[in-house]
């Protein structure tokens, strides 16, 4: 299991990374002050999609993301 100090560390280098800092701490700012429900969120962005659209966009990702780890099985 990851340390919530990695996964924070993490996090902010993502959003710093494709935001910059001064829009990745808007970012934060917003979610806090808004009392941001990400899996509400998600939710509606999921209900909102059409039937086959999520497997489309699914297959759209693998093709522009191969895999290229080294899986272990467990």
């Amino acid at each position: 299991m990851i340390a919530t100090n990695d996964i924070m560390t993490r996090g902010m280098e993502c959003l710093t990374k494709s935001l910059g800092s001064v829009e990745a701490e808007q970012f934060i700012s917003t979610v806090i002050r808004e009392k941001f429900d990400y899996t509400m969120w998600q939710r509606q962005y999921f209900d909102a999609m059409k039937p086959g659209e999520f497997h489309e966009e699914a297959l759209k990702y693998v093709k522009t993301h191969p895999y290229t780890g080294n899986a272990e099985r467990l």
